[in-house]
């Protein structure tokens, strides 16, 4: 058994940030507030967002984060066990949310997403990374209670991070072929429902890859739809599986060995590149669709080096051997990982 805790109220559209407040008394959230966000997004949306909720009367705070370490976290559940607020915000991109949304869920306080650029499903999923560790560390924290997206908030972010976004979506092709084969030879559970939420996203941001492009707010929309939805499919499968594979843990192998590394999402959909090709799926198709949107294809394009992308292929099936993915299956080293990034054009 499993729980599904699925966001209750999604605003998604020009200028809705001016609803904070409706949103908030409507959830009935209208005495305290915590805001955590960041140094920037704080001035890009956080100071918009303390400043309504402060004119409809509520008492609101302010933290600001950088990262997600656990130490982070802990400050952030100190400030919230000191101040008790009614509702946490998360104003900002995946880091700001994860903290809020692990901190929030720790001390039992309801929690809403307020994320200022579309990298990567974070915004709508109800686990969070911590950072700063070994290995990859991402906790069941909770759904977000309302899901806040202001499209003209986003679609002035770098475009680069739309893109990666973009790339985070595409990765749930190969995402949802791990949870299967998991499936297949370990009897793992698997949900059909959460599988076809995350795949046909995918679907949707290959087929509109032609309008996922800089300032068109269309584009913007069929992602910021499908990131929304990648999170309620984890919501629905109680875990990551749907959302997160073989793809993802390269792009956390990566993270270990390249000190200069990319974005999440971009990482993850140059892995995506490679899994499909294990998977026996049309890497070709994909690695074309990411170019369309703008995100990196090949090693040189992440700022990592060729001997980086084959390490992190060997390396990633040893971060979670509790996940089964492809990589169990072919069981890579070193010379079948550099034929493999050679021959799908990561590496030349």
């Amino acid at each position: 058994m499993h729980r599904m805790q699925l966001p209750r109220e999604v605003f998604l559209g020009n200028n809705t940030l001016e609803l904070i407040g409706d949103i908030c008394k409507k959830l009935g959230f209208s005495k305290s507030a915590l805001i955590v966000t960041g140094s920037h997004t704080k001035d890009v949306a956080g100071q918009k967002v303390m400043d309504l909720l402060a004119d409809r009367g509520m008492n609101v705070d302010c933290v600001i984060v950088n990262s997600s370490t656990a130490e982070d976290l802990r400050n952030v559940k100190d400030k919230i066990k000191e101040l008790q607020p009614q509702i946490v915000l998360g104003v900002g991109g995946g880091t700001k949310i994860d903290v809020a949304k692990i901190s929030s869920a720790n001390q039992n306080i309801p929690f809403i997403s307020v994320p200022t650029t579309a990298s990567h499903d974070g915004i709508a999923s109800p686990l969070g990374a911590i950072k700063g560790l070994n290995k990859p560390f991402s906790v069941m924290a909770q759904a977000p209670m309302a899901i806040v997206v202001d499209t003209q908030v986003i679609i002035h972010s770098p475009y680069r991070l739309i893109a990666s976004g973009c790339g985070d979506i595409i990765s749930k092709l190969t995402a949802v072929r791990d949870w299967r084969l998991a499936h297949d030879v370990k009897n793992e559970y698997y949900g059909g429902y959460a599988d076809s939420l995350a795949s046909m996203s995918a679907q949707l941001v290959m087929k509109n890859a032609e309008v996922i492009q800089p300032k068109v707010e269309e584009g913007l929309r069929v992602l910021l739809e499908a990131l929304i939805s990648c999170g309620v499919a984890m919501s629905i499968a109680g875990s990551s599986r749907p959302g997160s594979g073989s793809e993802h843990l390269f792009s956390h192998a990566l993270d270990l060995i390249a000190a200069k590394h990319a974005l999440h999402g971009e990482q993850c959909g140059v892995g995506t590149i490679l899994m499909a090709r294990l998977h026996h799926i049309n890497w070709k198709r994909i690695k074309e669709k990411l170019q369309r949107v703008g995100a990196p294809t090949t090693a040189k394009e992440l700022g990592v080096k060729p001997k980086d992308v084959i390490e992190a292929l060997v390396k990633a099936c040893t971060l979670r051997p509790e996940r089964y993915t492809i990589l169990d299956e072919k069981n890579l080293d070193y010379d079948s990982a550099e034929k493999l990034a050679i021959a799908t054009g990561v590496i030349d």
